[in-house]
C-alpha cells in the first residue's frame, strides 16, 4: 500500500502527459482536419461550377460532401480517446432511425426534393402550374419549392406535394402558345371577327410574328360563337400577351360593333284574375 501511494505521482504525472498529448493531437486534427475540409467543399464546388452542373444542385452537393468529411473527421477524433466508434456510428444509426420515423413527413419532402433536383421537371425561373399555382420559380429548396406569382405572392408547396400530381411547365420550351377564347354574338360575322383578332395579335408587340395565330372556331355556346384564340410568343412573355390580348380585342370588338355576349334570362310573368 506504501508503495503504490508512493508511486502515485509518477503514475498521475504520466497519466496526465499522456492525456496532455493526446488532447494536444485531438485538437491539431480537428484544427488541420476543418482545414482540408474547406479546401475539398471549395474544390468541389469549383469542379461542380466548371462542369455546369445545375446551379439548383450544386449547394446540395456541396452540402453533403461537408457533412460526410465532418462525421468521419469527429469519429477519428473519438477514436483517438479510446471510444469504440462501432457502437459509436451505431449509435448514431438508432439514433437516425428514431429520427427518421418521428419525421417520415419531412423525409418524403427530401426525397421528393432530390427527384426534383436530378431530374429537373422545372428549374429556377421557370414559369409553372403545380397543383393549380401558377407562377415563376423562384427558389428549388431540398424540401420546399418557392413560387412568386404575377400579383407578387409567395408561395411555399412542400416537395412531397409537387410530385405527387402533375406539373405544368408553362416555360419550359422557350416558345409556348397563349390559349385564350373569346365568344361573339350569333349574329355578328365570324370572318369579320377573326379579321379583328389578328390585327389585334398583330399589333402586339411580344407575339412572334413568324408564326401562324390560331384562331378557330371551337364552339357553338348557348348564347355565342367562341373562338380558340393561340398566338405564339417567347416564354417570358406569356402573361404580357394574355393581358394585351384581353384588353385590345374587347376595345377592337366595341370600334367594330362586334358584341360580347352574356348570359341573359328571360323572365315570364303570368297574371291570375
Amino acid at each position: 500500500m506504501q508503495d503504490l501511494l508512493s508511486n502515485l505521482p509518477e503514475f498521475l504525472q504520466k497519466d496526465f502527459l499522456g492525456m496532455a498529448k493526446t488532447l494536444l493531437l485531438a485538437i491539431a486534427t480537428l484544427v488541420i482536419g476543418f482545414m482540408i475540409i474547406g479546401w475539398v467543399v471549395k474544390l468541389v464546388r469549383n469542379m461542380l461550377a466548371k462542369n455546369n452542373v445545375d446551379k439548383d444542385l450544386q449547394p446540395f452537393l456541396t452540402s453533403i460532401v461537408s457533412v460526410g468529411l465532418k462525421v468521419a473527421l469527429i469519429l477519428t477524433v473519438a477514436g483517438m480517446f479510446g471510444v469504440e466508434t462501432t457502437s459509436f456510428v451505431a449509435v448514431l444509426g438508432a439514433l437516425a432511425f428514431a429520427v427518421g420515423m418521428a419525421l417520415q413527413g419531412s423525409l418524403g419532402h427530401f426525397a421528393s426534393g432530390v427527384m426534383i433536383l436530378l431530374f429537373k421537371p422545372y428549374r429556377t425561373g421557370d414559369l409553372v402550374d403545380i397543383q393549380g399555382h401558377v407562377g415563376t420559380v423562384e427558389e428549388i429548396q431540398i424540401f420546399n419549392t418557392i413560387l412568386l406569382t404575377p400579383d407578387n405572392k409567395k408561395i411555399i408547396l412542400p416537395n412531397g406535394t409537387v410530385t405527387s400530381g402533375p406539373i405544368t411547365n408553362i416555360s419550359g420550351q422557350g416558345e409556348i402558345k397563349v390559349v385564350m377564347s373569346y365568344g361573339i354574338g350569333y349574329a355578328d360575322d365570324i370572318d369579320k371577327a377573326r379579321n379583328v383578332i389578328q390585327q389585334v395579335a398583330d399589333s402586339c408587340p411580344q407575339v412572334i410574328h413568324d408564326k401562324p395565330v390560331d384562331i378557330f372556331v371551337e364552339a357553338l355556346g348557348d348564347s355565342s360563337v367562341n373562338f380558340a384564340v393561340r398566338p405564339w410568343c417567347k416564354s417570358e412573355h406569356y402573361w404580357d400577351v394574355f393581358f394585351y390580348m384581353h384588353e385590345n380585342i374587347k376595345k377592337a370588338f366595341d370600334k367594330e360593333g362586334i358584341g360580347i355576349p352574356y348570359p341573359t334570362m328571360d323572365l315570364n310573368v303570368v297574371r291570375q284574375n
